[in-house]
C-alpha cells in the first residue's frame, strides 16, 4: 500500500458552494454515513467514525473559527 504524501491545503469557496457544503456535511453526520468532498482536486472520504470539533484562534486583529474533522487513515 503506498503512504499519502504530506498535504496543507487551504480553499476559499463563494458563500453559496460553502453553505451547500456544510448541508452536505451536516446530513451525513446526521445519518451516520461517510462524507465525500472534492477538495484542490483530490476526492476525500470523511468516515462515520471521524471526531469532529470547533477551534477558535486570535491574533493581533484577527480572529478565525475552524470547524474541524480528523480520523486516522485505515491500514
Amino acid at each position: 500500500m503506498t503512504e499519502k504524501s504530506g498535504r496543507d491545503i487551504e480553499k476559499t469557496y463563494p458563500k453559496d458552494d460553502f453553505v451547500a457544503k456544510l448541508r452536505r456535511l451536516a446530513d451525513a453526520i446526521e445519518s451516520d454515513e461517510r462524507f465525500e468532498i472534492q477538495i484542490a482536486g483530490e476526492r476525500i472520504y470523511v468516515p462515520a467514525r471521524a471526531v469532529f470539533n470547533i477551534e477558535h484562534e486570535r491574533s493581533g486583529d484577527e480572529e478565525e473559527v475552524e470547524f474541524q474533522i480528523k480520523w486516522k487513515r485505515a491500514e
